[in-house]
């Protein structure tokens, strides 16, 4: 049983700011300022529920997202990195909290800018991924485009995905050239992640690698639902590739457990992917 249903309307000026180089905390911004390219059909309207899970908080379930946004979440001392977090959902929901905003609050614990992507979903049309990677290369673009003004690096601006969104953003590396027409100056910068992290990430056999696929780490356990497999073949590509990869893969642990502590050793992941982070200069070493 499902404890709550909520109806959002998201249109223009119900709450969410219509400027995509207005990005301010905690304020989704539509990331399509003069209409997306067509690329999924409507599913109606968008509705967020709560899935129980004991002993944890409820899982925030939002179906039907129609209008993609961004949501800036902003440290307390910022250190110049920033991750655009994907949350997960097979392409038919977003985790929104598991794998969303409970992430940005860990990354800006740490010191990293985040911002959270909500992309279209569901998204099995005849084009399942390309309304997504769509949404990504946009939202990528317009956090680089707004580096300056908040305080970011631009070429230290990752991607963070679950999941669905591991696909996604494994999608995205592999990338570099947008796959719509150029709507303002965001999209004359560059779409490509500096880094990418993968958690639990699934469908990796249909990424093929482009030819700046960026570093990458991944997360996966053995007895998680989609087989591991995915996780090491497509890892032994990075290495053919030679795309720097580091891969933790831990015997017990299943799918879906985002930051959400447990006795399973996989619950460490987020302290192996910020040490990751900080080897490889995104984050200060002091």
């Amino acid at each position: 049983m499902f404890a709550t249903v909520i109806a959002i309307g998201l249109i223009w000026g119900e709450g969410i700011m219509s400027d995509p180089f207005d990005l301010k905390p905690n304020s989704p911004v539509l990331i399509w300022p003069a209409g997306m390219p067509k690329g999924r059909e409507d599913h109606g309207a968008e509705t967020v529920r709560f899935e129980p899970r004991p002993g944890e908080s409820d899982v925030e379930i939002t179906e039907r997202v129609n209008n993609p946004t961004l949501t800036l979440f902003m440290p307390k001392h910022p250190n110049g990195t920033a991750v655009m977090v994907c949350p997960g959902g097979g392409y038919y929901i977003l985790a929104s909290n598991l794998e969303g905003t409970e992430i940005c609050e860990w990354l800006n614990s740490i010191g990293v800018t985040a911002i959270m992507l909500r992309y279209r979903v569901p998204s099995a049309d005849s084009d399942r991924y390309g309304p997504p990677l769509q949404d990504a290369q946009r939202g990528l673009g317009l956090i680089r485009a707004q580096a300056s003004r908040l305080g970011i690096d631009p070429a230290r601006i990752g991607v963070m995905g679950f999941s669905a969104g591991g696909h996604l953003t494994a999608n995205l590396g592999a990338n570099s050239v947008r796959s719509y027409a150029v709507v303002d100056a965001a999209d004359r910068v560059s779409c490509q992640p500096d880094f990418s992290m993968l958690i639990y990430p699934a469908y990796l056999n249909d990424i093929k690698l482009g030819s700046a696929t960026p570093p990458t780490f991944m997360v996966q356990t053995v007895d998680d639902p989609i087989p591991v497999t995915n996780t090491l073949n497509y890892a032994s590509a990075l290495a053919a590739a030679k795309v720097p990869t580091e891969v933790h893969v831990f015997p017990v642990g299943g799918h879906g457990y985002g930051l959400r502590k447990s006795k399973d050793p996989v619950s460490g992941w987020p302290g192996l992917a910020a040490a990751w982070m900080k080897t490889n200069g995104w984050l200060p070493s002091k």
